[in-house]
């Protein structure tokens, strides 16, 4: 699991070959997943945007009106790949192994080298105003991820699912940060475990 959905490297410019022969929209797509990842949304500007995507800033206000656009964009691309990682775990499973495959998953995901949490957590924090267009995007995919665990648990007979997928919610919003901040294999048994007492409903 890779937050850009690429390469786990941090973001040089090793495709830099590649994708100059991709379409512009995706260039600047892919220069915005790496650099507002690694460096922060509100750290980089559209003169920095264009300059690493390899594009005009008339072609850049031709796909996005607005920086803000773009960060939509990135996160839909983020929004994707963590659905096209996580549904075909929930789909193929059992709900229980399920649930433990996608921490796993996560746990796995932390290890990366330049991990640098969650891509959702991380904009959010940068767009305090709820009612912003970044901010509906994040509260739509946690909504996603809850709606994910809730199904899964209550496939599983849950006593009350919709709790447990709350709590679940929060170790996956938790396990995201300690990723980052914490040392990542000594959390991963503590995090497993965590999910396990939840979902068995203890």
């Amino acid at each position: 699991m890779s937050t850009t959905g690429q390469k786990t490297t941090h973001p040089k410019r090793q495709e830099s070959t590649i994708e100059g022969d991709l379409p512009p929209r995706e260039r600047l797509v892919r220069a915005a997943s790496r650099l507002f990842y690694y460096e922060g949304v509100r750290a980089i500007g559209v003169e920095r945007l264009i300059a690493e995507a390899g594009v005009t800033k008339a072609t850049f206000y031709r796909h996005f009106a607005s920086k803000d656009d773009l960060v939509v964009a990135y996160l839909l691309t983020k929004d994707a790949y963590y659905k096209e990682v996580a549904e075909p775990l929930a789909a193929g499973h059992p709900p229980a192994e399920a649930i433990d495959l996608i921490f796993e998953a996560i746990a796995e995901h932390a290890r990366e080298r330049g991990f640098r949490g969650s891509p959702f957590l991380n904009a959010a924090a940068e767009y305090p105003d709820v009612d912003h267009p970044v901010r509906d995007l994040v509260t739509t995919h946690r909504n996603w991820i809850r709606t994910l665990f809730q199904d899964l648990l209550t496939r599983l007979g849950h006593a009350d699912p919709e709790s447990a997928a709350g709590a679940l919610l929060m170790l996956y919003d938790g396990a995201m940060a300690a990723g980052y901040l914490d040392d990542s294999t000594a959390a991963y048994e503590t995090l497993l475990n965590a999910v396990r007492l939840i979902r068995s409903g203890g």
